[in-house]
């Protein structure tokens, strides 16, 4: 397999708050820019809260960014990204914020001010253009849903 070189994107960013990092890639080739929280906020078991990032972007046309969680995150603690993945839209100038939920149902979570808590994926998104039709055309596939090409598939159920 030959590999392409990447077709970057130049992204503005706003930093509005001096004291925290601009989003960035951990390692050469990661897919996401690791976003940090502005502020220090504890989460009880079933919590969830708008965390602001201190960075505001504007994406070309054409782009979105996607908030992710960060793995080792939901592995330790427990808490993940509520709307996972969160869409940022071309448009949106505001501030970034993740929405974040702690999932551990026994343990509170503290997250510090400039802990990496999201991981932000730029990507190319088309606009579609909707043609209503009466009847949709067949596929291998059909109307199976929810997890149709599982379990029950595979046990001539599905």
């Amino acid at each position: 397999m030959t590999e392409t070189p990447n077709a970057d994107v130049e992204v503005l960013v706003q930093r509005l708050d001096p004291d925290l990092p601009l989003p960035s890639y951990a390692h050469p080739g990661d897919a996401g820019l690791d976003l940090c929280a502005r502020t220090t906020l504890t989460l009880g078991p079933g919590e969830r809260s708008a965390v602001p990032t201190g960075v505001a972007i504007a994406l070309p046309a054409g782009y979105a960014a996607f908030v992710h969680p960060r793995s080792g995150l939901a592995a330790r603690d427990g808490v993940t990204v509520l709307n996972a993945p969160g869409t940022v839209d071309a448009g949106y100038r505001g501030e970034i914020k993740v929405i974040l939920v702690n999932t551990d149902t026994s343990r509170t979570a503290t997250l510090t001010r400039g802990e990496r808590i999201a991981q932000l994926v730029i990507q190319r998104v088309a606009q579609a253009r909707l043609v209503e039709v009466e009847q949709l055309p067949g596929s291998a596939r059909g109307a199976g849903g929810f997890g149709s090409t599982g379990r029950a598939a595979m046990e001539g159920r599905g």
